[in-house]
């Protein structure tokens, strides 16, 4: 359990809104750095066998204006790529996706660690963010950083072993105060706390089933 604490605590989090064309997108942040170099880290976050590793397998033509596709999730296009900088991708899930961004940017931190962000930038209806505010993005992005600082590690888990480990009171417990601690960054935001309590609760309940 201390581990858990320890790996929430590590990532920077923060919640906005952003105006995409006509349209009010909402935004997460999240940030940490890792003791791997950015050549390391570029090479977890932009490699085909890598991000299979860590996240999910994935399939496409890795370079600016290519597609990709990830197994059972998202797709879309590769927007930009700066090597070793930053890529972005549209980020692209069911039948009517709207507008959906996700960028990560690297920097170079002191003592030869990296400065990790990521930043996803969605249109999404109003009733499912007043339902789930921005924990249900950001309660997957935790996970997934949790499973990008175990791979730079040399530790992790196989996609078989990740996916049963999603069951387990460890994960529940990782998950439930990811919510805690998005839910104060969505009240940083300005969100009022009846609103702040109602989407912690839901967007916890529907990433463990409870």
């Amino acid at each position: 359990m201390d581990e858990i604490v320890e790996e929430i605590s590590r990532v920077h989090r923060e919640v906005g809104t952003r105006r995409v064309a006509s349209e009010l997108a909402g935004t997460v942040l999240l940030r940490r750095t890792f003791g791997a170099d950015v050549a390391e880290v570029w090479s977890a976050v932009t490699s085909p066998e890598r991000i299979a590793r860590w996240f999910l397998p994935v399939t496409g033509e890795f370079r600016a204006g290519g597609s990709y596709q990830l197994e059972g999730n998202a797709g879309g296009e590769i927007l930009e790529c700066l090597p070793r900088e930053r890529v972005r991708v549209s980020w692209l899930f069911g039948p009517d996706p709207g507008f959906s961004e996700v960028e990560v940017r690297l920097a170079a931190e002191g003592g030869g660690g990296t400065v990790f962000e990521l930043e996803h930038v969605s249109v999404v209806p109003e009733e499912f963010r007043s339902q789930y505010g921005p924990g249900a993005v950001g309660i997957g992005w935790d996970l997934a950083l949790l499973g990008l600082g175990w791979h730079l590690t040399g530790g992790g888990l196989s996609h078989e072993d990740a996916v049963e480990w999603q069951a387990s009171p460890e994960a529940k417990a990782f998950v439930a105060r990811s919510g805690e601690e998005w839910g104060r960054a969505f009240a940083a935001s300005g969100a009022d706390p009846e609103t702040v309590t109602a989407t912690t609760v839901a967007t916890v309940a529907f990433y463990t089933g409870e």
